[in-house]
């Protein structure tokens, strides 16, 4: 029987310390492999950049599954700076930006939310809302290899429609001793648009192993901390409703169906991410037979940011008062408006999030054939989110008599990053910059939720709850916790075609908690009003035509005591109907068949198994709707479901020619479905808007309701894959695959037009002048199964040494991959995270101790989610993005100089195009819904290596 060609591969995977699901299935082909030659070992002594290709492509090469496959340079270093970035250069692989940072990813087309991420074999918990991992908070230091399969095999627990993460550390007992310690500066080309916040930070690590009790004993330690900076400016509209035909200048003709932005909100932003982490591996090879490992990880996260601007209502949801000066294809791109009080906003943030999280895991050799593996883990998050809102302007709403506060008046025009705003043709601006005539109080009348609190009822002098409002807080905490076991066997077996055989079981308890807090804040001096205290300068957003907001800290005076915390919980029914518990218990019983055999002269290996999983999930939270009294009444609610699914797999790979295969794969995937969706919370909700309470369309009414569904099975596609590779060269090949997957179960929205009119109270759901809403009916949105659907696609992929054209081009290469896509949810819907097109490139240079490389990537639009009302997750579009990275660097273990021996030095800079991020809604590419510019980002590092 013919087995792999593995002499060089064997090196590279050992060298590259991969997990033990990659390496076992090595074992046989690796014991009966040829003698390795000493010019293979050279080869696979290359190291930096290169040396990290040679790794990956090795580790590639010999897996039955279609993987894709991330090797460290060297110990403690990636070849960029986060897990995120290098991950998002995968063919297939997409990152998403949040907030300057490369945090999400697509795995062929489906989101984080839709693909498994594990550490060393275990599921990994996310510090996200949901079960998406955001892979730029795990310190790159950790990872010595990451595996991405896009095809699963039975013993691939964590599992997703869009495929599998895999973060392996490092494994002492074959990893080389060593002490490394990285040192980086990071600076913002953005200038600070705030001026209490640095444009600079640093980033500081150290990896540490060694061996002991005759190197039976191994130890890993990773130490890092990072204080990363993020400077953003920020156009967000709130949307673009119709606008009247009456309101053309002269001249100016507005058609029926003409949209026009409804307000925006800008601000400059600016952040500071601090994370301190811990990893630490035990490898004990306790007899020839027993082997004990133990790894642990420690994450403690803070990220605190401000953004400071203007909240601003415009035509039709602010003011009536606008007059339109150019329409073009169904957009006003031009017009003027006033008759709105501008909202000074000073908004602060603060993230804290910790992760714990240990593993144990004990191997014992039954006998020369077959093993038993025990291993036991546990995991936990905590995360808390504290979002200030505090709103100023030029004097507080409401009071008796004619107003006399100044108006702002403004012109604009629509540009491809949103409005760009000049001065009105009649009415002189007013400084928002000038402390004489700023106050901090609302200068809008949004406090209605207010309405039943006796502390404000109105003081005789126009001033009643409505004016009550200087601004909000959200404190949503969440708890996670994850708990799993798992018991397998693994052994030789010889049934014809078949020579291996493990099976087991696996046993996961989960738990994820949000309480959604909040609170509304109102001055301490209320009805009266202050001036601005301590004023810290002035926030610019002349990047949109405006000079700028008066800057203070509204975090501090949160936290100090100004305001009254008037807790939203009964006055907002979204806070009980956002608050929920989801418990889930699978248990999943597996068997996996390895292959070795010939067709005909065709070497051919594989796998086919199945897993059977056994769910039994449920969700407690709340009904919330308002009550006679005008605060929310909660009542308790649950529900839950329990069902099994079986999920088979094949992978089949053929050695078609020396190091040429082509591989294909069968099988069922899933992924569980969204904590949130799972909620059993309902809610009935009200807008206060007029427009909306004197419609009679139900789909455009005041009363809504929404609700989730604790019933939700996972989401279920068929897949089908085959690929070719070609390895040429030790250090390049060449790749083309297609897939398809046939979503056999997707979660849709459905709205159904209920009745609210036993929700409806006189006197409280009315407009600003009394009138009773024109209908109680209203639109109720709910989650349910049954959606279908498809996502197909096509990779090329090519790793290119140039040596193989000419000696003289040694060092140089060319790493490159592009991805086709297309797919769509039966309803019309689009997948979460797919861009129809995706390519990356990375040209390399490195010789002699000199290292160069530029990176890009490129991916178009894809529908994701943004945070809205209440840090609740909306739906829009990105309209993607192109990024390019270039460093250069120099190790001085080529030099010569035994002084600087372990030196490397390198410079790295990001988004060297200052690539922005821009939103839209669906429909119109030019009605931008956000835009975010973010500048560029360079680093300078220091590696030492004793």
């Amino acid at each position: 029987m013919n087995k792999f060609k593995l002499s060089i591969l064997t090196m590279a995977i050992a060298t590259a310390g991969v997990s033990s699901h990659s390496y076992a299935q090595q074992a046989e082909a690796t014991n009966n492999a040829a003698p390795v030659k000493e010019e293979q070992i050279e080869v696979i002594g290359v190291t930096g950049f290169r040396g990290s290709l040679q790794k990956a492509q090795a580790v590639k090469m010999s897996e039955n599954s279609i993987v894709e496959v991330l090797s460290a340079e060297d110990i403690g270093k990636l070849p960029d700076t986060s897990v995120a970035e290098s991950l998002a250069r995968l063919p297939g692989l997409a990152g998403e930006r949040r907030n300057g940072r490369t945090s999400g990813l697509s795995v062929r087309g489906f989101n984080e939310n839709y693909v498994g991420t594990s550490l060393n074999g275990r599921e990994l918990l996310g510090m996200g809302d949901n079960r998406g991992v955001e892979y730029d908070l795990y310190p790159s230091e950790i990872v010595s290899t990451a595996m991405v399969y896009k095809t699963p095999d039975a013993t691939l627990m964590a599992q997703g429609i869009g495929g599998t993460v895999d973060l392996q550390t490092v494994r002492p007992l074959t990893a080389e001793d060593t002490f490394v310690v990285n040192l980086n500066y990071e600076q913002n080309d953005q200038n600070a648009g705030n001026p209490d916040f640095d444009d600079h930070g640093h980033k500081a690590s150290i990896n540490y192993i060694d061996k002991f009790v005759d190197d039976k004993l191994g130890f890993a330690l990773v130490l890092s901390s990072i204080e990363s900076p993020r400077q953003e400016q920020q156009f967000r509209g709130w949307g673009y409703p119709e606008a009247a035909t009456t309101k053309g200048a002269p001249g100016v003709t507005v058609p029926d169906d003409t949209f026009i932005l409804g307000g925006h909100d800008t601000f400059t932003r600016s952040a500071m991410l601090e994370r301190d982490s811990i990893a630490a591996i035990f490898e004990y090879d306790a007899s020839d037979d027993l082997k004990i490992k133990f790894d642990a990880l420690y994450i403690d996260f803070n990220e605190t940011d401000v953004r400071r601007g203007l909240e601003e209502g415009m035509a039709e949801w602010g003011t009536g008062a606008y007059t339109i000066t150019e329409v073009q294809d169904g957009l006003a791109t031009a017009a003027y408006h006033d008759g709105f009080f501008s909202v000074i906003r000073n908004d602060a943030r603060e993230q804290d999030a910790e992760l714990k999280t240990f593993g144990l895991n004990l191997e014992y050799n039954i006998n020369d054939d077959w093993t038993t593996e025990l291993d036991i883990s546990t995991g936990k998050v905590d995360k808390t989110i504290t979002d200030v809102e505090s709103y100023s302007g030029v004097g507080r709403a409401g009071g008796l008599g004619p107003d006399n506060r100044p108006i702002t008046a403004r012109s604009w025009v629509m540009t491809p990053s949103g409005a760009m705003f000049g001065a009105h043709p009649t009415i002189a601006p007013v400084d928002l910059t000038d402390p004489s005539i700023i106050r901090l109080a609302g200068p809008q009348s949004w406090g209605g939720s207010l309405d039943p609190v006796p502390e404000f009822q109105n003081t005789g002098d126009g001033y009643g709850p409505t004016t009550a409002q200087d601004g909000f807080v959200n404190n949503p905490v969440f708890e996670e916790e994850l708990d799993s076991v798992r018991l397998q066997f693994n052994g030789v077996v010889e049934w014809g075609i078949f020579t291996g055989l493990e099976t087991g079981v696996v046993y996961k308890d989960r738990t994820k908690s949000k309480v959604n807090n909040g609170a509304y804040l109102t001055a301490n001096v209320w009805p009266n009003s202050d001036a601005i205290p301590d004023v810290l300068g002035v926030a610019d957003l002349s990047f949109v035509g405006i000079n700028g907001v008066l800057a203070y800290d509204s975090l501090a005076l949160y936290n100090n005591g100004y305001y009254i915390a008037t807790d939203a919980a009964f006055l907002e029914n979204g806070r009980f109907g956002d608050t929920y518990e989801i418990n889930e218990k699978i248990t999943t019983l597996y068997g996996m068949l390895d292959i070795n055999t010939d067709a005909g002269s065709i070497p051919v290996t594989g796998n086919i198994g199945v897993q059977i999983v056994k769910s039994d999930q449920e969700g407690f939270g709340f009904n919330a709707s308002s009550g006679a009294d005008r605060y929310t009444n909660a009542i308790p609610v649950s529900g839950g479901a329990d069902y099994t699914d079986v999920l088979p797999s094949m992978n089949l790979s053929f050695e078609v020619a020396d190091s040429q295969f082509i591989r294909t794969a069968v099988s069922k995937v899933m992924s569980r479905p969204r904590l949130d969706d799972l909620r059993p919370n309902s809610q009935v909700t009200f807008n206060f808007n007029d427009t909306n309470i004197l419609d009679d369309d139900p789909l455009n009414s005041a009363f809504a309701g929404n609700a989730g569904n604790s019933e939700l099975k996972p989401l279920e596609a068929d897949q089908f894959d085959l690929s070719y590779e070609n390895y040429y060269h030790d250090n390049g090949f060449i790749a083309a695959s297609f897939f398809y997957k046939d979503l056999k179960n997707w979660h849709r929205n459905i709205t159904l037009i209920n009745d609210f009119a036993d929700y409806y109270i006189p006197g409280f759901h009315e407009t600003s002048t009394g009138l009773p809403p024109a209908t109680t009916l209203g639109r109720l949105d709910i989650r349910q199964d049954g959606l279908t659907g498809f996502v197909r696609g096509y990779e090329l992929q090519a790793s290119v040494p140039f040596d193989i054209i000419d000696e003289v081009l040694d060092g140089f290469g060319l790493v490159a991959s592009a991805t086709f896509m297309d797919g769509e949810l039966d309803d019309g819907g689009r997948v979460p995270g797919l861009s129809e097109e995706i390519y990356t490139l990375t040209a390399y240079y490195e010789r002699a101790g000199f290292e160069f490389r530029v990176s890009g990537t490129k991916r178009d639009q894809f529908a994701t989610e943004t945070r809205g009302l209440s840090l609740s997750l909306s739906p829009t579009v990105d309209q993607g993005s192109e990024l390019w990275d270039a460093q250069i660097g120099y190790d001085f273990s080529e030099s010569g100089i035994d002084a600087l021996d372990g030196l490397r030095v390198s410079l790295q800079g990001q988004n060297l195009t200052d690539e922005k991020t821009i939103q839209n809604n669906p429909g119109d590419t030019r009605q931008v819904t956000q835009y975010q510019s973010f500048g560029r980002n360079f680093l300078l590092g220091l590696n030492y290596k004793f």
